[in-house]
């Protein structure tokens, strides 16, 4: 067939299927056994010339030459998240692929699974050639920890054709279409040019920075156990990062805001709720809530109701949020470039603020920036019954009730004096006297008044 394969063209993505519809499909052949070192760095071609093969199957696109990363460690990493053959091809394969109309700064495409398990992403060379080094100890800390904010990339692959090479990866979506984002947010800790372009805030769905939730929101607040969890992940995995020397990676945060119309911004024909999937199909350790939570039933329950796996939250208006959130843009490592362009940076800037900074002063600076700016603990004076609430509940005791509780309190002050007064005879004998003294009069005295 005339033609060739291109990023704008239409027919990437049908072949984008087909590549991976025949490698999942061959790898079912291949028996399951341990992952060795090796199997990171196996790359397996087939050719698919459009007319067919005794291996591939006819087609309408033109000729490709398809690539698959290490299969059998990501089949490996797949099972891991629960993600068998056939969901996957399911997933992939069945429907058409969404392409996302809000790219990224370096250009990458993004496309979406049509039931909103999967992003699909364009990668550049070095980028692909990083993951490959990555992959054993990357997924080693995964597999001792696969609750994390972390991407999770499920495949590797390249399509060759006409001179060409798309490389791609499919990871985990943070972002599920059926919940609409009111606010959303990539930050990295920095104030460097750290706002959104005019550009970007005339889009539809524009992505904000960090100077702008500053100027948007006074923080994202969480209940204790929810605010200790997320903090703890966020510290663990910028763990990992700095222990590879990654960098420049950013925190992908979108606002739901409960109040304003739920179920706005579904799309008719989303595979979410429609039947064709259970509930029980979706990826492991997928969704937000998921990946912070420690026990696994903690995190079933949040993910089977409306949340959609997001965060519960409130703002400084004590507006209901549901957050949703991922690490992303991990796939930097500080190579020789990035230290020029600190240099440079840090000439006409202040050095400490740039965004491009040595891996442990800049996981430093963004776990600091999350703590403080971006995610709060809820005081816990919040949730609290008012002194006027805890006064107005003896008001509704009858009269009976109401002379037995005043009986007792009078019996309990009785035993608070008595008690007062055997420890300051003991006098040093634990706190100092005086304490025991004070507290001693303050009995005094309420008992006098009563």
């Amino acid at each position: 067939m005339p033609g060739k394969l291109t990023t704008t063209s239409s027919a990437l993505k049908g072949a984008i299927q087909l590549g991976i519809g025949y490698t999942v499909g061959n790898l079912t052949s291949k028996p399951d056994r341990d992952v060795l070192m090796q199997d990171f760095y196996v790359v397996e071609s087939v050719f698919l010339p459009s007319e067919g093969s005794n291996l591939t199957p006819a087609h309408h696109y033109p000729d490709f030459r398809f690539k698959t990363y290490a299969p059998l460690a990501f089949r490996y990493f797949r099972e891991l998240f629960g993600i068998k053959p056939d969901d996957y091809l399911y997933s992939i394969c069945n429907e058409p692929l969404i392409e996302l109309s809000n790219p990224g700064a370096s250009g990458s495409l993004f496309y979406l699974t049509s039931d909103d398990e999967f992003i699909i992403k364009t990668v550049q060379h070095k980028e692909a050639e990083f993951l490959q080094k990555l992959l054993p100890g990357y997924y080693m800390n995964l597999n001792q920890n696969p609750r994390t904010l972390l991407p999770k990339f499920y495949g590797l692959y390249c399509i060759q054709s006409g001179g060409v090479n798309i490389r791609l990866v499919v990871m985990n979506n943070v972002l599920p279409r059926s919940v609409k984002m009111n606010y959303k947010y990539d930050l990295k800790g920095s104030t460097y040019k750290r706002r959104a372009s005019r550009k970007e805030r005339e889009k539809a769905c524009p992505v904000y920075k960090d100077l702008d939730f500053q100027d948007m929101h006074e923080g994202l607040y969480f209940d204790a156990d929810t605010y200790n969890a997320l903090m703890k992940t966020l510290q663990r995995d910028c763990l990992v990062l700095e222990s590879f020397k990654i960098m420049d990676y950013s925190l992908l945060l979108a606002v739901h805001v409960l109040d304003q119309s739920p179920k706005e911004g579904s799309e008719p024909g989303q595979a979410v709720g429609d039947g064709k999937r259970p509930v029980a199909q979706r990826v492991l350790y997928s969704t937000a809530m998921e990946s912070i939570q420690g026990d696994g039933k903690a995190a079933e329950a949040h993910t089977t109701d409306d949340t959609m796996g997001g965060i519960p939250a409130k703002s400084h208006k004590e507006e209901n949020l549901l957050i949703f959130l991922g690490i992303i843009d991990i796939l930097q490592s500080y190579r020789f470039i990035k230290k020029l362009e600190h240099s440079w940076k840090a000439l006409v800037y202040d050095g400490d603020s740039v965004s491009v900074h040595r891996p442990g002063f800049y996981a430093n600076r963004f776990l600091k920036f999350m703590s403080t700016s971006v995610f709060r603990k809820t005081l816990t004076i919040r949730f609290s019954p008012s002194k006027r609430t805890r006064t107005s509940i003896p008001a509704l005791k009858s009269s009976s009730q109401e002379i037995l509780s005043s009986q007792k309190e009078e019996e309990e002050r009785r035993q608070s004096l008595g008690g007062a007064r055997s420890l300051a005879s003991l006098d040093g004998q634990g706190r100092p006297a005086h304490d025991y003294q004070s507290s001693t009069h303050s009995c005094v005295v309420k008992t006098k008044s009563t």
